[in-house]
């Protein structure tokens, strides 16, 4: 088995459970959770906030500790917290717990990429990283697709599913121990990375990325909810339709290579802005909000396939780092977002939160790689 194909399997595993399911899942059964424990929009918000604030401090770690100690005990550490994390929203008795739990769980998520990238930097060959690199961040898609049906299957019981998540997460945790090297960066690397053009450009347009989803990641349940009446069955087809559209992601790689990652880049934030609108104000009718949900999934995936190649590539010599940089903001985006929306929602209401966040999906395409990618191949910053 090549480098490539083990390294990309486990990764791809790895990224479904830690994003798919510990993450994003919560978007999906928050209707039910809400149910049961009476959160309301604004504390959702928080907690759904709460869950990508630990995320930023956890993909911060992730980097220092994978420069320092290697792929492989960072990214099996990945998989034991989502498997914690998990196994308390499973059994969490009040909203307070809940949110720990969540927090705990969303971290994982920020423990898993950038030991994936230094992985596939340290055993992978050159010419096959990015299109290895996308498909693993792939997996996103795979773990929410997979999520919606098991949602459908659970009718409601969203404790017995998060527990089901918790048993994939233990059974990754030893995949990665015996299938990633424990890759290392080389002596010296670490603190801060230079913040070059193209490093503060995938910074400022990865954070208005990260805030425009928030609408559907964790809200989307409660939307369709409110527009259609649908309950766990529709919200769960919703989330199959996300799922499978992200797996267009695991293109990323070889659409970068062929058109630029600026074509790209602009191509689907539009795409996302129109996802967002078709499911939160367009016609109430359900294929729309069905095909607003796949288009939504092939953009979000895609676009973190794109900050994904973006950071590496500003910064070879720490591809940990590089990955960090955008998914971080991505996140803190994501942390900004998920409170406002939920207060808009609650205040002004469902239109003008939808409207603004699918407009500050097109914000983010004003920044482009530039130098750091002017040529589908480059793999260095010219300065």
């Amino acid at each position: 088995m090549s480098p490539a194909f083990r390294i990309g399997a486990v990764g791809f595993g790895l990224i479904a459970v830690c994003y798919g399911f510990a993450r994003f899942a919560f978007g999906l059964f928050l209707p039910q959770i809400d149910s049961d424990l009476t959160l309301g929009p604004s504390i959702s918000g928080i907690i759904s906030g709460g869950s990508f604030a630990g995320y930023c401090i956890a993909i911060i770690i992730s980097a220092t500790l994978t420069e320092r100690i290697g792929a492989r005990s960072v990214a099996t550490a990945a998989a034991i917290v989502a498997a914690i994390g998990m196994a308390g929203i499973a059994f969490a008795p009040s909203s307070a717990i809940l949110a720990v739990a969540v927090l705990v769980a969303g971290s994982s998520t920020g423990l898993a990429s950038p030991p994936m990238a230094a992985a596939v930097a340290a055993a992978v060959r050159e010419k096959r990283q990015d299109i290895t690199n996308t498909v693993i961040n792939a997996g996103t898609s795979a773990g929410v697709a997979v999520s919606g049906p098991i949602a459908l299957a659970m009718a409601g019981q969203w404790r017995l599913a998060f527990g089901i998540f918790t048993a994939v997460a233990v059974v990754l945790a030893f995949a990665t121990i015996f299938s990633l090297p424990n890759a290392a960066s080389k002596k010296g690397m670490g603190g801060l990375p230079p913040m070059t053009g193209p490093v503060l450009r995938l910074i400022a347009a990865s954070f208005l990325m990260g805030v425009a989803s928030t609408a559907l990641w964790s809200f989307g349940g409660q939307i369709v909810a409110g527009r259609f009446g649908w309950g766990p069955t529709g919200t769960g087809v919703l989330w199959s339709c996300i799922g499978a559209g992200g797996i267009a992601g695991a293109w990323a790689g070889s659409l970068v290579a062929r058109f630029g990652i600026d074509r790209i880049h602009w191509a689907f934030l539009a795409m996302m802005s129109a996802g967002i609108l078709a499911v939160g104000s367009g016609p109430t009718i359900p294929a729309v909000a069905l095909v607003g949900g796949a288009f939504f999934g092939a953009a979000y995936v895609m676009l973190t396939g794109v900050y994904l190649i973006w950071g590496v590539r500003a910064l070879p010599d720490r591809p940990a780092t590089g990955l960090m940089i955008g998914f971080l903001t991505i996140a803190v985006g994501q942390s900004v977002g998920a409170p406002i929306f939920g207060l808009v929602m609650q205040g002004p209401g469902l239109g003008p939160a939808v409207i603004g966040f699918a407009g500050c999906a097109l914000l983010a395409g004003v920044f482009q790689a530039r130098r750091a990618t002017s040529t589908p191949s480059a793999q260095h910053i010219r300065r």
